[in-house]
């Protein structure tokens, strides 16, 4: 199962020229800044732009040469930055509205039914409410589930909390995740926001201009240094772990992955749950010897992979290997050659924070 996405695309100064190859489960994040060509991309996938090429989603052909699908016959749904909800129509009537325009309907609707996606986003209590009386989080999560009652083969959201506020995000972020987790279908999601892409994304492609400069499955491709878009501040590795243990005293919880171990805060989350973790380069650095004298816990061997220059000319971007797992980590030149980071070279690296993010 795969989606094949080539597209040409011609305006006055910009172009979008892409040739993907996306998986045809879970979500891939269309990811780049401002301009790149990220909406551009979804709407040419949607049909709202007719752009050159060839779309074909799980084996069905939607665009060739020979054939355009209009967008009402593709099956699929499309989330906005706003939710773009009937503003007379109470929240089950906005539901009920996806319900009728459902693309496949008898016992293939069933697994994604009105109960089960009422369910998933946590919008029972909601159903008698019109839009002007929900948050805009829950405004969202009922653009979401109309969107998912229409029983699509693709789901598309466009930045869908790029208009929240951080509460509202906190807030939806975890219905987000649900769907990810329980999804049979594709989610391709675009945002401009690393946070945002290293918790939901298994996938991702990185946009500049119009044209794909990476793409690939997210841990291996955040954790790149040749990558012509810089991340900045938001450089950093997204791994698989599984929390082994919880210290009620210290409040702290130890979790396990490919390389070794980490003490984290104990944000609950049960023993044997597996979680993904975020290390920031900013947060990690890097001593040629094993040092127990400092207040960071968490110190793992590690060695050097490769190093690269960032923006500033005074920083490098150390790539580093701990087991099976990458890191990154952000130093200074003059650090870096001090420390003489050539590759191969075994280390000791020090992380000062480690965030569980789903």
């Amino acid at each position: 199962m795969s989606i094949k996405a080539q597209f040409r695309l011609d305006y006055p100064g910009f172009a979008l020229d892409v040739d993907l190859d996306l998986p045809g489960r879970g979500v891939t994040a269309l990811f780049g800044q401002s301009g790149c060509g990220k909406t551009t991309l979804l709407r040419c996938i949607a049909g709202l732009e007719r752009g050159a090429g060839r779309l074909e989603v799980n084996g069905e052909t939607w665009q060739d040469a020979g054939s355009f699908m209009a967008t009402h016959r593709r099956p699929l749904g499309y989330v906005f930055q706003d939710a773009r909800l009937f503003a007379h129509l109470t929240v089950r009537g906005n539901l009920d509205y996806g319900m009728r325009r459902a693309f496949r309907r008898g016992p293939g609707a069933d697994s994604r039914g009105f109960n089960s996606i009422v369910e998933l986003l946590g919008l029972g209590p909601l159903q008698e409410r019109l839009p002007e009386r929900l948050s805009g989080g829950e405004q969202q999560r009922v653009a979401i589930a109309r969107a998912l009652l229409t029983v699509p083969r693709l789901l598309l959201m466009d930045e869908p909390l790029a208009s929240l506020d951080h509460a509202r995000k906190q807030e939806i972020l975890p219905y987000l995740e649900r769907l990810r987790d329980e999804l049979d279908i594709p989610l391709i999601y675009v945002s401009h926001a690393a946070d945002e892409v290293a918790r939901l994304a298994d996938h991702i492609v990185v946009l500049e201009a119009g044209r794909a400069v990476a793409q690939g499955p997210l841990a291996e491709t955040l954790a790149r240094i040749d990558l012509p878009i810089r991340l900045g501040e938001d450089a950093g590795a997204v791994f698989a772990a599984t929390v082994a243990e919880r210290d009620a005293e210290w409040h702290l919880s130890r979790v396990e992955f490919d390389g070794g171990e980490l003490w984290v805060k104990d944000s609950g989350v049960p023993v044997g749950r597996r979680v993904r973790v975020r290390i920031l380069a900013r947060d990690v650095s890097i001593a040629n010897s094993r040092h127990d004298d400092v207040s960071i816990m968490n110190l793992l061997p590690a060695v050097v992979i490769a190093h690269a220059g960032e923006d500033h000319p005074s920083a490098v971007l150390v790539q580093l290997r701990i087991g099976a797992t990458t890191l990154l980590a952000r130093l200074t030149r003059r650090s870096a050659q001090r420390l003489d980071l050539a590759p191969g070279r075994e280390v000791w690296v020090q992380i000062k924070a480690v965030a569980l993010i789903g």
